[in-house]
């Protein structure tokens, strides 16, 4: 079963796996659904193999969850947090407007096998999120992964209005221009697998350079702000 390794360089901001001894159960049960809505899916799995899978029994998962649905959504939310975080982190690193552009296009794609898995949960179960839940507890937990949904479009959205502004970014309507880049990323997580037949970097630079075309750029821009060490080999 995969596991998510952490980096030195984003060891305070994301992606280490949450750990029973520091973090509690409640974010072991959450790694443990991850993996199973990631590998099995969302519908096909149980949520008695969740508690199983973390060595406690069905009942207990109440304790922490109301239901599988409340899990999902905690789960989404997370996700999109790190996301921004990630995002806002990497675009206040460059003051070069293009470098920071590329890099956090590049970003998107450079991701440990349970990153892959959450995504894949994201993306494939999106749909829920705009359902309104009858329980107070699923209610708040979706609320606040739509929430994200939108401050994450908002936050890339004031980005490309930025580019605009110094004339490096065509005219057009930031909030679908958000919209087209980061469903260029989210189409890949529909179908890609760990371990298969094309590489994250493969999938990178064919993608990072559509996503550079869609907003009016040349592809070239990804060899001049090529990045040898964005996040270090595992």
């Amino acid at each position: 079963m995969p596991q998510p390794r952490t980096n030195k360089h984003q060891a305070e901001s994301r992606r280490a796996t949450p750990r029973a001894s520091s973090r509690g159960k409640r974010d072991e049960i959450v790694t443990r659904a991850v993996e199973h809505f990631g590998q099995q899916g969302y519908e096909d799995t149980k949520w008695a193999d969740v508690a199983a899978s973390v060595g406690i029994g069905s009942t207990a998962l109440y304790h922490y969850f109301e239901s599988k649905l409340h899990c999902l959504y905690v789960i989404m939310a997370d996700a999109l947090e790190f996301f921004q975080r990630d995002f806002e982190r990497i675009t206040g690193e460059h003051p070069d407007y293009l470098q920071a552009l590329v890099t956090v296009l590049r970003y998107g794609f450079e991701l440990t096998e349970y990153e892959v898995l959450r995504i894949r949960v994201l993306v494939a179960e999106q749909g829920l999120v705009g359902i309104p839940r009858q329980s107070p507890r699923e209610e708040e937990a979706r609320q606040l992964a739509r929430s994200r949904t939108r401050d994450l479009e908002f936050a890339w959205a004031t980005f490309l209005v930025r580019g605009m502004q110094q004339g490096l970014l065509p005219e057009a309507d930031p909030r679908l221009l958000a919209r087209a880049v980061l469903g260029l990323n989210l189409s890949v997580w529909h179908w890609y697998r760990p371990r298969g037949t094309v590489g994250l970097p493969e999938l990178a630079d064919f993608f990072v350079r559509r996503q550079l075309s869609v907003l009016g750029l040349p592809t070239e821009l990804l060899d001049r702000y090529e990045l040898s060490a964005a996040r270090p080999a595992a």
